[in-house]
């Protein structure tokens, strides 16, 4: 069969868009395709829920793919572990509780699971802004990173979603634009964002599942977007505390779209 070049780019066009527009009514919006919104999007995908990841970059992972320096490994504790268990990525141990595995194994199987489970991943996008509605975040305001990027004025579209996911890591982004945006306290001890604290990885392990929880009307916070806004310590190279947020927050807002 001779292949038609036309054919195959309306194939692309067509299919794409198709998936574009179903991902414009959602049950959860995640933002940010780093550990914690992979796992937050298997695990909400997994109990029904229809879900939408948002990357801005073109491949996904945050810092877990590139390991520490670049050097594809990462650590992990023993409850960590048995989230990649259940993923069936290959660990070995290092030391005493430590745990090691190859970084790109874990997020390309994470990411493979959640697509699997029916998540639906978009990269190349941008969060330009929330939508409120009566003081409720209501859904995101979305635009390809190329936009942003090159500074181009162009306008963007806007996504609907019940629940919104913040798991940009270090920037924090939607606790940012709604903190910059909206003029109202976030759910902080002082209203705003603390900001990330210094490295203290044992420390900074344990507050990322604390800190997993809702800061603003229907937008919960996961990974390391936790400590960036509640003010806890990064934890560098050690990822169990990533993916334990991420099936918590997965957890809570099954548990609130079940009672309503």
């Amino acid at each position: 069969m001779a292949l038609d070049d036309v054919k195959i780019s309306e194939i692309i066009v067509k299919t794409y868009s198709e998936k574009l527009l179903k991902v414009l009514n959602t049950d959860v919006a995640i933002v940010g395709g780093g550990p914690a919104g992979l796992c937050a999007a298997y695990y909400l995908a997994k109990a029904g829920r229809k879900v939408v990841l948002f990357e801005r970059k073109l491949s996904l992972g945050g810092g877990m793919w590139g390991g520490g320096i670049m050097f594809n490994q990462i650590v992990l504790q023993e409850e960590g572990k048995q989230i990649l268990d259940e993923f069936g990525v290959n660990t070995t141990r290092a030391e005493s509780d430590y745990y090691a595995c190859d970084s790109v194994e874990a997020v390309t199987t994470i990411a493979s699971a959640a697509c699997k489970a029916g998540a639906t991943i978009m990269n190349l996008f941008s969060i330009e802004d929330v939508m409120i509605r009566d003081d409720v975040v209501d859904g995101l305001v979305i635009n390809w990173s190329s936009v942003e990027i090159a500074g181009l004025h162009v306008d963007p579209i806007t996504a609907r979603s019940r629940f919104v996911i913040d798991a940009t890591g270090h920037a924090c982004e939607v606790a940012r634009i709604i903190e910059r945006k909206v003029g109202t306290d976030l759910l902080t001890p002082t209203g705003k964002v603390l900001g990330e604290r210094a490295m203290w990885a044992d420390r900074a392990e344990r507050l990322t599942l604390e800190n997993t929880k809702e800061i603003y009307p229907n937008v919960y916070v996961a990974g390391m977007a936790c400590n960036a806004v509640f003010g806890g310590p990064r934890m560098g190279p050690i990822f169990g505390g990533m993916l334990l947020s991420g099936k918590r927050v997965a957890e809570i807002i099954s548990e609130r779209l079940d009672k309503s």
